[in-house]
């Protein structure tokens, strides 16, 4: 009997291609494209994720490759796991990470969850990476062919249990390859740009969508020193975060960088590029993959955003639930609300929440 496999579909081209694979492969593809706006108006910008007019390009594509295609409403699971935490951690002076918080606990967890429930075996996503069973048992993400376009970064902290019921059919390819194939079958997203906002927030302007929805008045307050001298007054923490050098409205004769946000004096603390450098990172919230745990220390490939391109640092377990991450050469830009993810030749060992 064939396997029974739910595509996410977002009407782009790489989830596209990756039904298409899948059916060639010869699974049994049903396509699912995720309702998660807020309201009935609600617009995206015309190349993002979640928008109206995913659901009609996604569902296009589904009758030429010959799949059913569903529509399934997760709005609750939306707005509760990411659009509520993406204001909370701005409002706490932390950076978050959206797409994180959105794979684990929509994509995955509500996604696999309500697939199992109508008899899939597995789920499936247009991401580059890929799912391995590795040699100790457990499963892993190995990073993809092409380095520029790998999203293993925001996928690290999937469990055990949400690998072994996923795939991910890209892995192998690269994105030129992906619209090649997708231009042989003829489908007409074949040529439509990667979405690049926050899906929620298609203008870009998340601190205005922030004021906007939070519960609590955001007040202008202090830039400092790291001595507490005052230099001038910023307008509000959510407009900022650390490593930013950008936007700050500041002379002071040299490149300054937001070194820290304190959100309990209201305070954004300014640095110059040495003090935004540091080599230790400390992080919470671990999620270990390739190996069960972290049991002694061990030197790494690490990176601490999306598009930072990593380093070497030596990571050791220094509490229940802590990780100590030093690294060789100084880092800058080190944000609590984002994550610090290991690799060891081209496998997700795993990660944590960075807490500085």
């Amino acid at each position: 009997m064939k396997k029974k496999v739910v595509v996410g579909m977002s009407g782009g081209v790489d989830s596209s291609v990756a039904a298409w694979l899948l059916k060639e492969q010869g699974y049994d593809v049903i396509g699912i494209t995720m309702q998660v706006w807020q309201e009935e108006s609600f617009e995206s910008s015309e190349d993002g994720c979640c928008g109206l007019s995913a659901v009609e390009d996604a569902k296009r594509v589904a009758q030429e490759i010959g799949i059913p295609h569903y529509v399934m409403n997760f709005r609750r699971e939306f707005k509760e796991s990411v659009i509520d935490y993406f204001i909370r951690e701005y409002v706490e002076g932390r950076t978050p990470n959206p797409c994180i918080a959105c794979n684990r606990h929509v994509k995955w967890e509500a996604l696999l969850k309500r697939s199992l429930e109508i008899g899939a075996d597995y789920i499936a996503t247009g991401h580059y990476a890929s799912v391995e069973r590795l040699e100790n048992g457990r499963f892993g993400l190995r990073t993809a062919a092409a380095a520029k376009k790998d999203q293993t970064y925001a996928l690290y902290n999937l469990t055990q249990e949400q690998l072994e019921r996923t795939i991910m059919p890209l892995g192998k390819y690269t994105k030129e390859k992906v619209r090649d194939m997708a231009e042989n079958q003829g489908f007409l997203v074949a040529d439509k740009p990667d979405s690049q906002d926050i899906c929620f927030i298609p203008d870009g302007d998340y601190a205005a969508y922030i004021k906007e929805h939070a519960p609590w008045e955001i007040f202008p307050g202090n830039f400092v020193l790291t001595d507490g001298t005052v230099i001038g007054q910023h307008k509000g923490i959510i407009h900022y975060t650390v490593g930013q050098r950008k936007g700050l409205g500041l002379s002071m004769g040299c490149p300054v960088f937001v070194i820290e946000i304190r959100k309990e004096t209201n305070e954004v603390v300014i640095g110059t590029d040495e003090q935004a450098r540091v080599c230790h990172v400390r992080a919470e919230g671990l999620n270990f993959m390739a190996v069960p745990d972290l049991d002694q220390e061990k030197r790494v490939w690490a990176k601490i955003r999306y598009n930072h391109k990593g380093g070497w640092c030596t990571a050791k377990r220094t509490g229940v639930d802590e990780l100590l991450c030093t690294f060789e050469e100084p880092v800058r830009g080190v944000t609590p609300g984002q994550a610090v993810v290991l690799y060891e030749d081209g496998l997700v060992l795993g990660g944590g929440t960075i807490v500085r």
